[in-house]
């Protein structure tokens, strides 16, 4: 269901800098351990209250997909510390390896995804969950199954998006929980428009922003967000095969109880690098106005712009954006 008569925010092709933003802080912490046993680790900061029947959120990808969160990491983490947890996914709005349920078993089974139950919660119908303030919808339609989890795990890959300039937790949850057939087309399509793609920039994050608040809202507080700096193409996962050669350097594992604050420090972790190491992310974020993604998250009162970045490697120190990025080196050099 969709608000009339609404104008887009405006800004998100312009960074703005730490010391720039205002308003309370999240803790958001940070490993450069990019293994099963990083994100093993950092997952237990984050756990606390994650209780009952546990959905995973991660974006399992296409067919042979490079770049996405490997399997053996997330098969560690679910077989040690969640042994009765479910991956959640849904349909795609777009023609290919996961358009139909049994596509999707396929592309699953092709994947390795087979070691845990992988739910397609949109496979027997949809649901609607309200999105409070919301300036385009007052709910948004999402998969039926998510009805059956008492938390939520987002487990995500950061990295670029042809349409949202990036995908962190936010995009992996505004765009992964909506339905295949109506809820992303309500994000990504204009009614009545010949292009499914039509609708982008600010209306486009905003939007999607919206979907992801209304399952936030739902689950919250029993919901944990774990950010996988890793492979980040400009291109989504959803790409596959297709997405384009990865350039920029892999950072870390960031983890957070703060969706905006965990998206947030990935962001700036990206912009803190060298304009040598970061400059096609940074290219693919402003040029598709990405970053309204987070300045509309404040706006919906989804978390904070500003945290502490808590290095979980050396003793819980705080550190800077700088810090954290200082020693990356570039892709394919580790």
């Amino acid at each position: 269901m969709e608000r009339r008569n609404v104008m887009p925010g405006q800004g998100g092709d312009r960074y703005i800098p730490y010391e720039e933003r205002t308003g309370e802080e999240s803790v958001v912490y940070f490993t450069r351990d990019l293994s099963a046993q990083g994100l093993e680790k950092i997952y237990a900061r984050v756990s606390r209250d994650l209780i009952g029947k546990v959905a995973i959120k991660l974006h399992t990808g296409e067919p042979h997909g490079p770049n996405i969160i490997p399997r053996p990491w997330a098969e560690n983490l679910i077989r040690k510390e969640l042994p009765e947890g479910t991956i959640v996914e849904t349909n795609t709005y777009y023609e290919g390896g996961r358009y139909t349920t049994a596509l999707h078993r396929e592309t699953l089974r092709t994947n390795g995804w087979t070691f845990c139950p992988v739910d397609i919660v949109d496979d027997e119908g949809t649901t609607t969950f309200p999105v409070h303030n919301g300036k385009w919808f007052e709910v948004m339609s999402v998969g039926k199954g998510l009805l059956k989890y008492d938390s939520l795990l987002v487990l995500t890959h950061f990295k670029g998006h042809a349409q949202g300039g990036f995908g962190g937790s936010a995009k992996n949850i505004g765009i992964g929980c909506a339905d295949g057939r109506l809820g992303k087309a309500w994000i990504h399509t204009t009614v009545g428009s010949a292009d499914m793609w039509d609708i982008a920039k600010e209306e486009f994050m905003e939007k999607m922003m919206e979907s992801a608040k209304s399952v936030v809202d739902h689950f919250t507080p029993h919901i944990s967000y774990v950010n996988v700096m890793r492979n980040m193409s400009v291109s989504c996962d959803c790409e596959g095969t297709a997405a384009q050669p990865v350039v920029t350097p892999n950072v870390g594992i960031l983890a957070s109880l703060d969706i905006l604050a965990v998206d947030q420090a990935c962001v700036d972790l990206v912009f803190a690098m060298k304009e040598e190491d970061n400059h096609d992310l940074v290219e693919r974020m402003l040029s598709r106005h990405g970053l309204r993604q987070l300045t509309y998250m404040k706006e919906l009162g989804m978390g904070n712009d500003r945290y502490h970045l808590i290095d979980i490697d050396n003793g819980d120190v705080e550190i800077t954006r700088a810090d954290a990025v200082r020693h990356v080196v570039p892709f394919g050099a580790e």
